[in-house]
């Protein structure tokens, strides 16, 4: 007699068997499932940026632990970690220049970890390092998003040069996690896992915020396609890694140690 599958194997793997197109509507309808509960649970939601952010740094700190723990980086990216110091270092001199606040605080503390990230890998653990799986060109990303930053940015009042900044780093940061995608093994898991809550309570902060002000909040932002392109990009992030964490949430939930994506995924 067989035994009875779990409800959440169960439900894994009729959502398996689905199309493309039934799958991107299952994940549209969760999606705004998730952002109408946090809209009745979080009544502040400038809180889930800053969420976010704690998430983020949570992740660091795990994958930190694993560094010095494990003495090894095999399956972390060296090219994501310095793309993400890329775009925090030129959203910190933005934020110095044009809005200081306990983001930018929060901002150097990340900058400061993913350099000692990088350091590790170039440097102290640079023999495990997986740079033959980690061959992804980044100026693949780097200058599409400073050619779209000279087209559409901010039409704030600030300096011309500081707007196309503040427009590269939203746009690189929305596609800095695709080499870590590349080559995801178990000991990054928890840490890619981590940025993908983040992406989500950043984009859900995002979108709730535009809700909350009838759409005057996009009009802060700016005027022409720049206010569009910032939720685009928050929506981008989100998307990129929704099926990372589709595929850890089931890989936990299954009992399984060894997090193994289709492929395909990526």
């Amino acid at each position: 007699m067989r035994a009875p599958k779990r409800p959440i194997h169960a439900v894994s793997t009729w959502v398996r068997r689905q199309p493309p197109k039934v799958k991107a509507f299952l994940a549209v309808i969760s999606g705004m499932t998730a952002l109408v509960l946090l809209r009745f649970i979080v009544h502040d939601h400038d809180n889930l940026f800053v969420a976010a952010e704690a998430v983020h740094s949570i992740g660091i700190s795990v994958l930190i632990y694993k560094l010095m723990k494990e003495k090894t980086c095999a399956g972390l990216s060296l090219k994501s970690q310095e793309l993400t110091a890329i775009f925090l270092a030129v959203r910190l001199y933005c934020s110095f220049v044009m809005e200081y606040d306990i983001h930018t605080l929060l901002d150097l503390a990340t900058l400061g970890t993913t350099l000692w990230v990088i350091y590790m890998i170039r440097f102290k653990l640079k023999s495990s390092y997986m740079e033959d799986k980690d061959n992804f060109a980044i100026y693949y990303v780097v200058v599409p998003c400073a050619v779209l930053a000279l087209l559409i940015h901010p039409s704030t009042s600030h300096h011309f040069l500081n707007r196309i900044f503040w427009a590269f780093c939203v746009y690189l940061e929305a596609v800095s996690v695709l080499p870590q995608l590349r080559i995801v093994e178990p000991f990054t898991a928890h840490y890619v896992f981590a940025l993908g809550i983040a992406r989500f309570l950043s984009c859900a902060h995002w979108v709730l915020q535009v809700l909350d002000t009838r759409g005057q909040l996009l009009v802060a932002l700016g005027y022409g396609l720049w206010p569009s392109m910032v939720l685009i990009s928050e929506i981008v992030q989100t998307f990129i890694l929704a099926d990372f964490c589709y595929y850890y949430v089931k890989s936990v939930f299954g009992g399984q140690l060894v997090l193994r994506l289709p492929s395909g995924v990526v």
